[in-house]
């Protein structure tokens, strides 16, 4: 069995389990014929099942800095969570707030388009971004004290 599996533990436990399975297989055998082919082919089929499954299920340990790619399932769950309570907290500021800072700061627009998309001018467009980013700061606090 050492031949068989290249380790005296492995190999010890393939005979017990072969012999074990010999045991509880022994109303099989034929006593017209020979016990020790009968019960070596037992223990050898033990050591070969050990040895694939050691081969299947044989594992590298994988150090503390390597992560999976892609983003881990925790930070997409803060991630959608923290999404949620943004839409929340935009559906809650006055609509030109709303439209201006979501022009401003998630479309990339200058102030002066969108005071002309709203027809005001630059000055207001100013706090309306201003007063929506506070606003939402302060509904998006808790979410940051919670520590999510």
């Amino acid at each position: 069995m050492r031949a068989i599996l290249r380790d005296d533990d492995d190999a010890d436990d393939a005979v017990q389990d072969g012999v074990l399975a010999a045991w509880r297989a022994i109303d099989r055998y034929d006593p017209s014929r020979p016990f020790r082919p009968w019960l070596m082919r037992i223990v050898v089929n033990a050591a070969l099942d050990a040895r694939r499954r050691r081969l299947v299920r044989r594992a590298e340990a994988l150090s503390d800095t390597h992560e999976a790619p892609g983003i881990r399932p925790d930070r997409a769950t803060d991630r959608a969570l923290l999404n949620d309570r943004l839409r929340e907290a935009l559906a809650t500021l006055p609509e030109r707030q709303r439209i201006a800072v979501v022009l401003y700061d998630v479309e990339g627009y200058p102030h002066a388009e969108i005071a002309g998309v709203l027809g005001v001018p630059e000055g207001t467009v100013r706090s309306y971004v201003f007063h929506a980013r506070r606003a939402l700061r302060q509904a998006l606090s808790v979410f940051r004290e919670e520590g999510t």
